[in-house]
């Protein structure tokens, strides 16, 4: 009984895994954007290094926000409709706005260490890359917006969101911050100075928004235990990702035009990402309803899980790999 629960149960999160995850071909649109703009990553030596930074900072808050959303839901302390929600849900979505804020000036604090050493930069660039970081973030709001759609809908059509919301919206979330990342750097490196305000103007605005959050959640519990519970997770990230940028950026150096890299790396990513949100996504809400223990050894009761996200990433890669190859 219990090899045939766990056979149903690997199925499962296979097919709906292999399902979500098929949205990663989307990232190789991502990386052909990429591809086709490396005119403008040329103008500054953090250009390139940041993008791993934004994708994957952007891609985190996707997932701290899908993984408390797709647990709230189960949970009930979250209703699957925009209007006439919960105090939670609000509190949620107003976390993020800060939190996207204190992930920007993270990142752009630890790139100035990792510039000076391995990018060739000055402290004079830091301003830039703080308000180019922050206006990018901005415009990727909207994700967190879909991802509320794509939550509710997944939810009401009872499929779990747990394993649909992060693996669908990763993907639809490289191209949109792909697009705006490329959108902005053209704005700060090939428009006037008109184009340079605006991108002054979107980073401010970022700020003024993060602090009207934090006024209005500063004395909520879920408001502040979300925030305390990401900063670690944000600096960790940020270091990491200044790392990934630093490995790309010398990996740019080598292979120069070679497209089919660039094209593959969001896709790449995205799944990586994919599999560590079906993971810790069905684990916190096993967690939630008492499934699971809070110990390293309950994981084997959760390996059905694992097993079944890994076996669909290796699936995956190797589709990459020929689908990168044709679209050159």
């Amino acid at each position: 009984m219990t090899n045939d629960f766990t056979s149903k149960s690997f199925l499962r999160t296979w097919k709906e895994s292999l399902f979500a995850f098929s949205f990663d071909i989307g990232g190789l649109f991502a990386g052909f954007i990429i591809a086709s703009q490396l005119n403008v990553f040329n103008f500054s030596s953090w250009a390139i290094a940041v993008y791993p930074a934004i994708l994957s900072a952007r891609g985190v808050i996707s997932g701290l926000f899908s993984g408390r959303l797709g647990t709230a839901l189960h949970v009930g302390t979250v209703l699957p409709k925009f209007f006439g929600n919960t105090r939670n849900f609000y509190l949620i979505f107003e976390s993020v706005i800060l939190i996207t804020l204190e992930t920007s000036v993270a990142m752009s604090l630890l790139s100035i260490v990792f510039g000076t050493f391995f990018w060739g930069i000055t402290f004079t660039e830091f301003c830039d890359i703080l308000i180019v970081t922050m206006a990018t973030m901005l415009l990727g709001l909207i994700i967190s917006v879909l991802t509320i759609t794509v939550a509710f809908t997944s939810f009401k059509k009872g499929l779990d969101p747990d394993i649909i919301v992060y693996p669908v919206m990763s993907t639809i979330a490289d191209i949109l911050i792909t697009l705006c990342y490329v959108f902005v750097l053209n704005l700060f490196f090939l428009s006037n100075n008109a184009g340079k305000y605006m991108v002054d103007f979107l980073g401010a605005l970022l700020v003024v928004l993060a602090f009207y959050a934090l006024l209005k959640g500063a004395r909520e519990k879920v408001f502040t235990r979300t925030i305390k519970e990401s900063f670690l997770t944000i600096i960790i990230v940020a270091f990491i990702v200044n790392f990934t940028g630093t490995v790309l950026r010398g990996i740019s150096e080598i292979i120069g035009g070679r497209k089919e890299i660039y094209t593959v790396y969001p896709a790449l990513i995205d799944t990586v990402g994919d599999v560590g949100s079906v993971v810790g996504s069905t684990a916190t809400t096993k967690l939630a309803l008492g499934l699971l223990k809070p110990s390293l050894t309950a994981m084997r009761n959760h390996v059905t899980q694992i097993s079944a996200a890994w076996f669909t990433s290796i699936i995956m890669f190797i589709l990459f790999s020929f689908l990168s190859l044709l679209l050159q």
